[in-house]
């Protein structure tokens, strides 16, 4: 399946407003935003587990990156509140489960096939430091690498954010409202930036929260193909 594949373009999705399609596993659906091959993919999702859901257990060959966005994701290293940001690496494991329902923000096939690097961060347990240089802006680094930098950022009611992404930009609103480059984002809204663009947003009158990943979009092999 292809589904927003031309990463020259930029794609802005309100993914309140994607219909859910079922996934293999029962009662495991998902909101796709972008995707390069069929069940094996390199692929951008919201997902959703119903109470006592149960994926089969799975290697990540591309590794797979993920933010809870409400109950509790579950597999046989813990739990996973929501807030969580969490890093699977490839050749990483694992069986997810929820017994009482979970909703993630979901990339798979999108590390350096060499990274072994695990990441679990409860971004609600962590404090934001205001940005050098970046008036209204406060951010809680996730995750930085040679290829990528990951953070959750917020923005002050009205704060006016311009910054250079030259490897491209993915953002993802968690929280509030804002414009990026004069259209409308809210929660849940994703949006992606091409290489060599830039972010120019406005946020809201109470704010923004926002989970942004910088550089990354200069690497969009997919499963199979050569890195």
């Amino acid at each position: 399946m292809d589904l927003n594949t031309d990463f020259s373009q930029r794609v802005l999705i309100h993914g309140d407003s994607v219909p859910w399609v079922p996934s293999p596993a029962a009662n495991v659906d998902r909101r796709m935003l972008d995707r390069i091959g069929g069940e094996v993919a390199r692929a951008t999702s919201i997902v959703r587990y119903a109470p006592g859901s149960l994926f089969p257990p799975h290697t990540h060959g591309g590794g797979e990156e993920f933010i809870v966005l409400d109950g509790v994701f579950q597999d046989e290293h813990g739990d996973y509140p929501a807030g969580t940001y969490v890093r699977n690496p490839p050749t990483s494991r694992h069986q997810p489960a929820s017994a009482k329902g979970c909703t993630i923000f979901v990339k798979l096939w999108q590390f350096d096939p060499t990274d072994r690097t695990g990441v679990n961060i409860n971004m609600a347990e962590q404090v934001a430091v205001a940005a050098l240089g970046r008036p209204g802006v406060a951010v809680i680094p996730l995750f930085r690498d040679l290829r990528e930098t990951v953070s959750l950022e917020t923005w002050s009611p009205g704060a006016e954010i311009s910054a250079d992404v030259p490897g491209g930009a993915e953002l993802l609103v968690l929280d509030g409202t804002c414009l990026e480059s004069g259209e409308s984002m809210r929660a849940l809204t994703w949006l992606r930036i091409p290489v060599g663009s830039q972010i120019q947003a406005v946020a809201g009158d109470q704010g923004t929260r926002v989970w942004i990943k910088t550089g990354g979009l200069r690497f969009t092999n997919p499963p199979g193909s050569q890195p």
